[in-house]
């Protein structure tokens, strides 16, 4: 009986074991980004810049929200670009380091914090752009100031669980928009 089992156990073996099957590597979803088009964002607001035609600036209204306070919405990648203003009245140092803060709260899941500088002062714009790596919940964020009057927030967050693998193309997607945010940043 035992030699029975034996073989009939080595026979269904060898006959399964004719095709190879290989298991489909872990993959994502192909991600379509279009061409960049941009337009002019200014309305009566102490800022104006130039933004992707295919977000909308949707006016922020949440509980606490200040006034001046905006979202940028990339409605098909479930991303958001949250700005915040604030009027400097000699406390620069206070709003840059509570910037500072809130990019660096991320470093308990970032793997690494890059902090890159741009200076424009013909456009009296001065920036900082963090881009944090890693599963975090926000992988770039900014702070513009003309270090006098006006200072303002931006961060990138998406309405996902965060992978930095498949959300890849699309941080890196709209991080160009935020640099180009700043490039074309106007205080009024």
């Amino acid at each position: 009986m035992f030699l029975f089992l034996f073989v009939c156990t080595f026979s269904f073996a060898g006959i399964s074991c004719k095709e190879k099957y290989t298991p489909k590597p872990k993959g994502y979803f192909r991600i379509d980004l279009p061409k960049k088009e941009y337009q002019n964002w200014d309305i009566n607001y102490p800022y104006s810049f130039n933004k992707l035609s295919i977000s909308k600036v949707v006016i922020d209204k949440a509980d606490g929200a200040e006034k001046y306070w905006i979202n940028i919405v990339y409605p098909d990648y479930k991303a958001t670009i949250h700005i915040s203003y604030k009027e400097v009245h000699n406390n620069v140092d206070q709003y840059l380091e509570d910037s500072r803060k809130l990019a660096y709260k991320h470093s308990v899941k970032a793997d690494a914090i890059g902090e890159q500088a741009y200076s424009n002062p013909q456009k009296n714009v001065y920036a900082l752009i963090y881009r944090i790596k890693g599963n975090t919940a926000s992988s770039v964020q900014f702070v513009a100031t003309d270090s006098t009057k006006h200072f303002l927030r931006g961060a990138l967050y998406f309405r996902e669980h965060p992978n930095q693998d498949s959300l890849a193309p699309v941080i890196k997607y709209i991080d160009k928009d935020m640099v180009r945010l700043i490039e074309s940043l106007e205080w009024k």
